[in-house]
């Protein structure tokens, strides 16, 4: 009996110091799980890094935007000068479809989500309300339109570009469904050509006729982008683009260099209605050969400019009250600015402009406008970071 007892008291003993044993493992344990659950928690809330800027697209872009501002400083020296207007229509054949093809391609994962809704709202619709209101009121100061009306429905100037981008981008995942998105595309544009009836409510005429280049690029994947940017097409595109210039020279007299702004249909081209749609492929085919050579000379490599392709954006809808106040003030009208140096000084000086309007001091001014983050806007999560991410022309 007593020998029982005697076990029995030692098992209890045995149990008590076990459990004693595990006591301080279990409160380092419960210890220790709000710490797992704060970090997780920091790991969850902590933003994630910002994705690495390509430097090839961000040279494209600003070699882009430059060459828009050149063709609106060339606009006034086109009349009696051969050679500016075919300097011109070769300019204007691929600089925008080469802006819209990397919007595209940079539009690829909207998917009409919160998150892009907002970006779009933010990045898109309010620069294309504050600078309508702009130019309109710039207009009205110049006397070129004192009497025009601020209508967000009727694009002035640059701002087409913006109405026409929000469009595009709330039809993305349209585009992303159908079977034959760029097939699709095109017949939408050639359509548009034929019927005057669309009118301009938003710039739509030229929405539409532009549309193709936009899903041309939504279509495009970083290895087309090396394909084109190998050595032999670099070689080849050299005398690609000089016969593409001695074309355009040669058309200069028979051919209405209009059908590259895309924003009138064939009748009211003063042309038949059969017409539009040919030209719609025609040009179609004509700029991408054009943007490919473009593309070809790219640098891909970081250059002194690259860091400016981030904000081609201020640059696209600034540079354009410089252009117009060059008119009004009267750049152009000494004789000397209609000949060979002053084609140069204009290129070289709207190089400049449109290159210091793209710096950081400058987007870091106008970010209010141009990239506003509105957070007090937006309620629940994802408020902050809605205005993080842009999307350039």
């Amino acid at each position: 009996m007593s020998d029982t007892v005697t076990t029995v008291r030692a098992g209890t003993e045995a149990a008590r110091a076990a459990q004693t044993t595990q006591a301080p493992t279990e409160q380092a344990q419960t210890a220790h799980a709000p710490t797992e659950q704060v970090r997780t928690h920091q790991r969850d809330a902590a933003p994630r890094p910002p994705r690495p800027r390509d430097a090839f697209f961000d040279n494209a872009k600003y070699l882009a935007i430059v060459l828009v501002a050149v063709g609106h400083a060339w606009e006034p020296l086109r009349q009696g000068s051969r050679a500016v207007t075919a300097l011109y229509m070769l300019v204007y054949a691929f600089h925008m479809p080469a802006f819209i093809i990397i919007s595209g391609y940079f539009s690829r994962t909207f998917d009409g989500g919160t998150a892009r809704l907002k970006r779009l709202l933010t990045g898109v619709v309010v620069p294309y309300v504050v600078f309508e209101t702009a130019y309109t009121l710039f207009t009205r100061w110049t006397s070129q339109d004192p009497d025009r009306p601020v209508s967000l429905l009727d694009p002035l100037y640059l701002t087409w570009f913006l109405a026409a981008l929000f469009v595009w981008r709330l039809t993305t995942p349209l585009w992303r469904l159908v079977r034959w998105p760029l097939p699709l595309a095109l017949v939408v544009a050639m359509a548009a050509t034929t019927a005057p009836s669309i009118g301009h409510d938003l710039d739509l005429q030229r929405t539409l006729q532009f549309l193709p280049y936009f899903v041309f690029g939504l279509l495009l994947r970083p290895e087309h982008f090396r394909l084109v940017r190998r050595r032999t097409v670099r070689i080849l595109a050299v005398p690609v683009a000089g016969c593409a210039l001695a074309v355009a020279y040669w058309a200069v007299p028979r051919m209405d260099y209009a059908w590259f702004f895309h924003a009138d249909s064939a009748p009211e081209l003063g042309a038949p209605l059969w017409y539009g749609p040919l030209m719609t492929l025609a040009a179609f085919g004509c700029s991408l050969v054009l943007v490919g050579c473009f593309v070809a000379w790219v640098p891909g490599r970081r250059a002194w400019f690259t860091a400016l392709g981030a904000g081609t954006l201020s640059g696209y809808l600034l540079h354009g009250f410089v252009a117009q106040a060059a008119k009004y003030w009267g750049w152009y009208e000494p004789a000397w600015v209609r000949g060979p140096v002053g084609v140069i000084t204009a290129t070289l000086v709207a190089a400049l402009v449109v290159t210091a309007l793209c710096t950081p001091s400058v987007r870091r001014i106008f970010r209010c406008v141009t990239e506003p983050r509105m957070a007090w806007v937006f309620g629940g999560r994802g408020a902050a970071g809605a205005g993080t991410r842009r999307a350039a022309p």
